[in-house]
């Protein structure tokens, strides 16, 4: 086992491409010939995590920092942005219009459904201060 900021890597045995990541409740595999972790944050941003970080530490000892970038997209690479970014964007001369609204002023009224024995403010508003009856006061 050879500690990497407290991820403990380890071998499967027979293969120096396969390894088990220990940390803290999580055990992830990391297959580095098929770029892969079993994680999936090396799946799917394609960037090394930090299990495939331990793996390379422990697999290249002083000389990880470079393997880095081969086990990394080839997407990330600055020659591939600078390509990507090289030809001239140009803008689509559309003038925007902005949608027909009647803006009127004031607060928004709602209308509220009432379900099944619901009181209706009508019925609460014309109460008889007598004898609590509705519809007339």
């Amino acid at each position: 086992m050879i500690e990497g900021n407290s991820l403990y890597v380890e071998t499967i045995i027979g293969d120096y491409n396969q390894f088990t990541v220990i940390s803290a409740g999580v055990t992830p595999y990391v297959e580095l010939l098929e770029k892969s972790s079993s994680c999936r944050e090396y799946d799917l941003i394609k960037i090394p995590c930090a299990h495939v970080i331990a793996t390379l530490r422990s697999k290249h000892v002083n000389e990880y920092g470079m393997s880095i970038y081969e086990y990394s997209s080839p997407l990330y690479n600055v020659e591939v942005y600078l390509l990507a970014y090289m030809d001239s964007i140009n803008v689509v001369p559309l003038k925007i219009i902005p949608p027909l609204v009647d803006t009127k002023l004031g607060r928004k009224r709602r209308k509220c459904v009432k379900g099944i024995g619901e009181n209706f403010k009508s019925e609460r508003r014309n109460k008889c201060s007598i004898c609590k009856r509705t519809r007339h006061k």
